[in-house]
């Protein structure tokens, strides 16, 4: 497949993960369940939309962990890395616009990940907890890597119900939401974090930029250690020759 091809379909498949979850978050009013089977759903879509083209990565992270792993190598990582940001500043973008259009104005998080009190207080849900920058790493971290598992594991080419690997990962991803959106608002996603924080302006105490570092540190660790430790149990492509 061609690197053009497969940048348009990560470009594509980000966005419409960003734009579809964050997209629920902001004008949905479902809850925390709907949220984080509307973040699911888009990433079983586009598993099976686009998988045959990119591998529908949708994520920094997950090229990261597909890197470390040995299944692809830099250059095509940092082709990933670019779709998806782009991917997901233009969900950012066209939200905002939309949330403009209807009165809403870039209030509270705007669908942002955080952490702490003021991060807690400008959601304006009592059902978010302040976690400490500590913890959130923690938890990102955590949950990323659990993710990256999940991935590497329904996309070894050993595995028997590959065709199933869409539906695996996109309920991983609802199970990983439900633990961490009264936490984080769940990132495991450094584009999907970046692509709203952008146009975030909560206007108090609490600022995305000023966080976002951790939304894409976070995740690029428990990726990389979950590549790491994939490979140790024999999961990259010169194990499986040996």
């Amino acid at each position: 497949m061609k690197t053009s091809n497969k940048f348009f379909a990560e470009l594509f498949g980000t966005f419409v993960l960003v734009f579809g979850g964050c997209g629920t978050a902001l004008f949905g009013h479902v809850g925390f369940l709907g949220v984080a089977i509307a973040f699911g759903l888009t990433v079983i879509a586009m598993a099976y939309g686009i998988g045959h083209i990119s591998g529908a990565h949708l994520n920094p992270a997950v090229s990261f962990g597909v890197f470390v792993n040995g299944r692809m190598t830099a250059k095509e990582m940092l082709v990933y890395w670019c779709a998806q940001f782009i991917g997901a500043i233009i969900a950012g973008a066209l939200l905002l616009v939309i949330w403009n259009a209807i009165g809403g104005g870039a209030t509270g998080v705007f669908a942002s990940n955080g952490f702490g009190a003021d991060f807690a207080a400008a959601t304006g849900n009592a059902d978010y907890q302040a976690i400490s920058m500590g913890g959130a790493f923690l938890v990102e971290c955590l949950l990323t890597f659990v993710f990256l598992m999940v991935i590497l594991g329904i996309t070894d080419s050993r595995h028997a119900n590959g065709k199933f690997g869409g539906l695996a990962i996109g309920l991983t991803l609802v199970l990983i939401h439900l633990i961490s959106i009264p936490l984080t608002n769940t990132s495991v996603n450094p584009a999907r974090s970046l692509g709203v924080a952008l146009f975030s302006n909560c206007g108090g105490a609490w600022s995305a930029m000023s966080q976002v570092w951790l939304f894409i540190v976070a995740p690029l660790v428990g990726a990389g250690l979950a590549g790491l430790c994939y490979k140790c149990l024999g999961g990259c492509e010169k194990c499986k020759k040996d």
